[in-house]
């Protein structure tokens, strides 16, 4: 047992389309964070007026989980060489974060609140609420699990080894 944690390489994807989804993904998060962190100073007041429970508080913790999970999911989907828990932390930072983003748009969608402005991209660029919200935080859903299942973090760390080494 090693006293330091040793990085393994990425499993294999199990197509080709994996890989493109995933790169997909990782430009559309890395887009996403980037506008919200450009303005972030703006982006909680944006989170406050969707009258969430919780109030103040709860946007405060939402807009710096939102950013940060959009940023741990990129390791995975860049398929960097990651320890085997960041692997799977990685992996499901993607999915969270565009579960949270779905709660949001509907959330966004039933409440009696007007709203100009969704925030999937900050606030600099205003994305309307309406329900082509959902669908498109859907979709981030549907690009989040599709990656995942393409490339899931198994396998025995000796076939990892043996892989690496190939030439």
């Amino acid at each position: 047992m090693s006293l330091f944690v040793q990085t393994t390489p990425p499993s294999e994807p199990k197509t080709e389309n994996v890989r493109i989804v995933a790169l997909v993904y990782a430009g559309l998060l890395v887009l996403m964070a980037v506008g919200q962190l450009y303005g972030f100073e703006k982006f909680i007041p944006l989170l406050q007026s969707f009258w969430l429970p919780g109030s103040a508080v709860l946007a405060t913790l939402l807009a710096g989980l939102i950013v940060t999970l959009e940023v741990f999911a990129l390791p995975f989907l860049l398929r960097m060489q990651l320890s085997p828990l960041m692997r799977w932390v990685s992996m499901y930072a993607g999915i969270v974060v565009a579960f949270i983003w779905i709660f949001l748009s509907v959330w966004a969608n039933v409440t009696d609140n007007v709203l100009d402005n969704i925030g999937l991209l900050g606030v600099k660029v205003s994305l309307p609420v309406g329900w082509w919200a959902v669908l498109l935080t859907m979709a981030l859903f549907v690009l989040a699990v599709w990656s995942a299942w393409g490339m899931w973090p198994s396998g025995s760390q000796k076939a990892k080894a043996a892989r690496s080494r190939k030439p």
